[in-house]
């Protein structure tokens, strides 16, 4: 069944935490978008909000830094709670430092890759890479609708994957709705990222109908 890192994004702002609590018992993990108004043209969660939310669920946080220089992150997020930190492939030069960096403090590394990056360009790095989260719209861009490219994307990075006898996780980001979803599940996604999905309707009944996909 495909799991779900639930984008918090999507969240009632208001009362973050028991909006979050609603929905933990139907999330494998939380799903924090950061976004510093630079890389991406919003601006979201910063480490005293991810410290205060911390405490209000016992489930992994993913911390996606959509910055640039996200190195600079990595200490913040780890001292907020941070269990895994997702980085976006084309906003550091040397993507092993980064991600040797995230290793080093014993948290689980990712980088996202956008919809025009190709899937080759981790060549060098898939042994350190805990997470590969695909961006299935153009990045910060909440509500856009999927791109058609997006399961043959999950596909090409499974299979690179599995041939390299590999456990990294594939994520998919980006597009999450009703009729997306069995495209992904089909192309082998092991992770969704549901917002709107998980936060409008009833999570109950949408984990339910996950599990009558595959």
């Amino acid at each position: 069944m495909l799991k779900c890192s639930t984008s918090l994004w999507s969240a009632n702002l208001v009362d973050l935490a028991a909006d979050m609590r609603r929905v933990e018992p139907y999330s494998e993990r939380f799903h924090l978008d950061v976004a510093d108004g630079h890389y991406s043209p919003t601006m979201l969660f910063f480490p005293d909000l991810v410290a205060a939310l911390r405490p209000h669920s016992e489930r992994p946080f993913e911390i996606h830094l959509m910055t640039t220089g996200p190195s600079a992150w990595i200490e913040p997020f780890a001292e907020a709670g941070a269990d895994v930190i997702i980085f976006c492939f084309d906003a550091v030069d040397d993507p092993g430092a980064v991600l040797d960096a995230i290793k080093a403090r014993g948290l689980q590394a990712g980088v996202s890759l956008l919809l025009e990056e190709e899937i080759d360009l981790l060549d060098p790095y898939w042994e350190r890479l805990d997470v590969l989260c695909l961006l299935g719209t153009k990045a910060g861009i909440k509500g856009a609708e999927m791109d058609e490219t997006a399961p043959g994307r999950i596909r090409r990075a499974k299979a690179e994957i599995a041939t390299r006898g590999l456990q990294t996780v594939v994520e998919a980001d980006g597009g999450i709705r009703r009729h997306t979803v069995p495209k992904l599940a089909e192309a082998g996604a092991d992770f969704i990222v549901p917002g709107s999905l998980m936060f409008k309707e009833d999570p109950a009944e949408m984990r339910a109908w996950l599990a009558s996909l595959r």
